[in-house]
């Protein structure tokens, strides 16, 4: 059905693609972008007045969990995608840890059908790189690429068998998708909680030392050159792990890396129930052991934060990447042992990656372009992730000064585990249009 145009007036237009940053109108006629350019009119479309806004192309999220099927208890394919609508996202990728698992005909056909179905915003399946995610057999990598899958994951665990590892890298040559891994050597972090350091020290729990990742990404970068392959380093959160990575970058190996927004924001001081406002407090309290701060990769310390922002600065991050992982309320209402992994965080992603914006000097265009452009570059999806006549009309517009109240009782998303909740944040998505519909507008989603 064809989409009633709109035409959005007097926003400030960011476009890292075309070194865009300046008040345009933007008018989307049949799901497209048809004009850029000051003082557009319009008879019959909907505007939309975006005076003090900031216009940008729709987020991607290369990295998130909608957990269906399978484990439609913690999400779904509508709630997570009613999420990501609020979050600003207009494309996301669905990691495979699904049951059963993303490494079939069947299953990367169920979630492609399902989205077009139930979700409100494009996503695009990423297959497993073995069968089972058990790492013993590769999937039929070829037939699923075929089929629509942008990469290969068995995310949640790591491809452990080097060997299988090389032929995933080699794989990836034919199917010219990247293998994404999630990095962790498990005889180091086997039953680890948190960070190892002071703090897991303090809180007398065992932790997971930065080395169990930057070891395993090393071994990929060097498979990756002898192969010649397409390799993505998943949620990175230690300084070693990065440097491994600029030097291969320097060497010209194909190796790309993403971020989450909170190993840029948060530390593991949150396990010491620390708040932005008593950082200096020591004892223990109520909000120690926060179940909702635990995560894979775990939070690090300071100086691992500092280090992932300078990562962005200076290029060797390709991207954000949410890592979304919503839990049902019993998987984190437990102990810190018990818990689950994993924070929800695909609505509160902006609002966290602006941090940089306010807090470190960043210019917009820069944390615009590692939420859409950059993300889209490595897709290699040319109608998205800039404002281009004739590219697709998906479309965020946010306040990036707007201050609110995080609380999970809003959120679209099923889970509702962040560690953040109840913290004044400063900038908001206001509307989210996909393909020329407007999906979500001031708090609210549109069916």
């Amino acid at each position: 059905m064809p989409t009633k145009p709109i035409l959005i007036k007097n926003g400030r237009a960011i476009d890292p693609t075309q070194n865009l940053d300046s008040n345009k109108d933007i008018l989307i006629e049949n799901g497209i972008i048809s004009q850029i350019s000051n003082n557009i009119t319009h008879s019959t479309a909907e505007k939309i007045d975006a005076k003090g806004l900031i216009v940008s192309p729709g987020f991607i999220d290369l990295h998130c969990h909608l957990r269906e099927p399978g484990y439609e208890s913690s999400e779904t394919i509508k709630t997570g995608t009613a999420a990501a609508a609020a979050g600003g996202y207009t494309t996301i990728c669905a990691m495979p840890n699904t049951n059963p698992t993303i490494d079939s005909k069947v299953a990367i056909k169920y979630v492609q059908q399902e989205s077009k179905k139930n979700g409100y915003i494009n996503v695009l399946p990423i297959g497993a790189v073995t069968k089972n995610r058990e790492g013993i057999e590769l999937s039929p990598m070829i037939e699923l690429a075929d089929l629509g899958a942008i990469g290969f994951s068995d995310d949640g665990n790591p491809v452990y068998d080097a060997n299988i590892m090389r032929q995933a890298l080699n794989y990836s040559t034919l199917t010219n998708t990247p293998i994404i891994n999630h990095c962790e050597v498990l005889e180091l972090s086997k039953n680890g909680l948190i960070n190892e350091g002071i703090i897991s020290t303090r809180l007398g729990v065992k932790g997971i030392p930065g080395a169990a990742e930057s070891i395993m990404a090393y071994r990929d970068i060097q498979l990756c050159e002898l192969t010649g392959g397409k390799l993505h380093i998943a949620h990175v959160s230690t300084k070693s792990t990065l440097d491994i990575i600029k030097q291969a970058k320097e060497s010209g190996i194909n190796v790309t890396c993403e971020v989450t927004p909170h190993h840029i924001t948060l530390t593991e001081d949150l396990l010491l129930g620390k708040t932005g406002s008593d950082l200096k407090q020591e004892a223990l309290n109520i909000n120690s052991y926060d179940t909702n701060a635990k995560v894979k990769p775990p939070l690090r310390n300071s100086f691992d934060v500092k280090s992932m922002i300078d990562g962005i600065k200076n290029g060797i991050i390709d991207f954000i990447a949410t890592d979304h992982a919503p839990h049902k309320f019993l998987g984190k209402n437990t102990t810190l042992e018990n818990a689950e992994f994993g924070i929800s965080n695909i609505e509160t992603s902006l609002t966290s990656s602006l941090s940089l914006y306010h807090n470190d000097n960043f210019p917009l265009p820069l944390i615009i372009d590692k939420l859409s452009s950059s993300p889209a570059k490595f897709l290699n999806i040319s109608n998205i992730g800039n404002l281009n006549k004739g590219s697709k009309g998906d479309i965020t517009i946010f306040d990036p000064n707007k201050i609110w109240t995080i609380n999970y009782d809003n959120f679209y998303s099923k889970g509702k585990n962040t560690p953040i909740n109840g913290y004044k944040m400063k900038g908001k998505v206001i509307t989210t249009i996909v393909s020329g519909k407007i999906i979500y507008e001031k708090g609210k989603i549109h069916d």
